[in-house]
């Protein structure tokens, strides 16, 4: 039988619902932490040196993180203890964050979280992942804290916060717009198709009615998603996209302020001279004079 220690984390309270562990095994022997974790919680853990595994069902399964890998943890259905292994010399972090807390991260609407919905419920995700050097720069920060110790607990909401966005970060051509977590997969799908088709007939946008029936979603789950997803609803998302659009057409200078409002969907200039103002504060006009 190999020499294992029994041994605690480090553990730090960054908010209500958001806890940061660690633990640094500097000796020659294996050590083992236990702790229960409530089913509301996802777990996140990074393996920043060395080695360790998790032991699920007392034994009858278990789970590695090699060095500068993660694993993230999330079963609503059952209690996922933490029963982890930490090989000699090595270094493992994890964020322990409620589901409600971290919906509430990427929607304004933290009291409605669609993948515990009936048709959902029942999912659990288990995901492995890199540690990219913008992590590792963070994990390492936290690992060797080394300042005042009054200041421990701001400092480790700072970084636990960033580490979470550095984890959802992803390159701009990368096929995931969203939190992994808040809308179904196959509703992705048709939520972006609803986008491309807004955008596509921006001068003569459909209707809600028509836009959910195009795409095959219900008004309510073409609301709610295309929020989650894009921040904003439908009609607001597509007016700053016009805005967007109408200015870049203005500084390209081929086009007259009429012109614009045209392309753009509004039949009177007088309209879209409104619009613009609302959303830039100046006028066509004005803002073109100002590019001078």
């Amino acid at each position: 039988m190999e020499n294992v220690a029994k041994s605690t984390f480090d553990e730090t309270l960054i908010d209500n619902g958001f806890i940061i562990l660690s633990h640094k095994n500097e000796e020659s022997i294996s050590k083992s932490i236990e702790k229960e974790i409530n089913s509301d919680f996802i777990q996140f853990h990074f393996c920043v040196k060395g080695a360790c595994r998790f032991i699920f069902n007392d034994g009858r399964y278990t789970l590695d993180i090699q060095e500068e890998n993660s694993l993230l943890l999330y079963n609503p259905q059952r209690e996922l203890p933490i029963n982890l292994q930490i090989d000699a010399n090595s270094w493992i972090v994890s964020l322990l964050i409620s589901i409600k807390k971290f919906h509430g991260l990427f929607s304004q609407e933290a009291g409605y979280i669609t993948f515990l919905s009936d048709e959902n419920k029942d999912k659990k995700y288990y995901k492995d992942g890199t540690i990219s050097p913008s992590m590792a720069i963070v994990l390492n920060q936290l690992i060797n804290f080394n300042l005042n110790s009054s200041i421990k607990p701001l400092y480790f909401k700072g970084k636990g916060y960033e580490l979470l966005s550095l984890y959802f970060n992803r390159s701009e051509d990368a096929d995931i717009e969203q939190c992994p977590f808040l809308v179904d997969e196959a509703n992705v799908i048709k939520i972006r198709k609803a986008k491309d088709i807004v955008i596509s007939r921006m001068a003569e946008p459909p209707s809600l009615q028509e836009l959910a029936d195009e795409i095959g979603l219900n008004i309510k789950k073409l609301k709610e998603g295309f929020k989650q997803i894009y921040g904003d609803s439908v009609f607001s998302f597509l007016f700053d996209y016009k805005m967007e659009v109408a200015r870049k057409l203005l500084e390209s200078g081929e086009h007259n302020v009429n012109e614009v409002g045209l392309k753009v969907g509004y039949s009177t200039s007088s309209h879209f001279i409104a619009a613009f103002k609302k959303k830039y504060g100046t006028t066509p006009k004005k803002y073109i004079m100002s590019l001078g």
